[in-house]
């Protein structure tokens, strides 16, 4: 499965911003989606997932309320809303896909597919 990430931008702080991550295959709907991000220096943090099954999503403590993850499987994409940004949200977004179980959805290790990133950033 291939990914394709877009969206990402410049936006003042407490502004917002619509990630896509579009999939090469239609069995993309049957993994768990995941967004992640990476400052320069500092490892790849979760950010986001929604389950295959269900449509369950999850979220770092940084990004709750703020973000929201959707996947629309007719399209073979996820989106990541992301609303009421910060400074501290700049940053590479990746997403990725994975059949991966809840105890291990915010880990990288649980995804077996990448997209290439998309710049975040957020000026105060």
């Amino acid at each position: 499965v291939q990914l394709q990430a877009s969206g990402g931008g410049l936006v003042q702080a407490g502004g917002s911003l619509r990630l896509s991550c579009v999939a090469s295959e239609r069995t993309f709907g049957r993994y768990t989606s995941g967004w992640f991000r990476q400052v320069p220096g500092k490892e790849r943090e979760f950010v986001a997932a929604i389950r295959a099954s269900g449509g369950n999503s999850y979220y770092s403590d940084s990004v709750r309320g703020r973000f929201t993850i959707s996947r629309d499987v007719a399209a073979n994409t996820v989106t990541l809303q992301m609303n009421s940004l910060k400074p501290e949200d700049t940053a590479v977004y990746y997403c990725a896909a994975g059949r991966s179980i809840l105890s291990t959805l915010r880990l990288e290790s649980a995804y077996d597919y990448w997209g290439q990133g998309t710049l975040v950033t957020v000026s105060s």
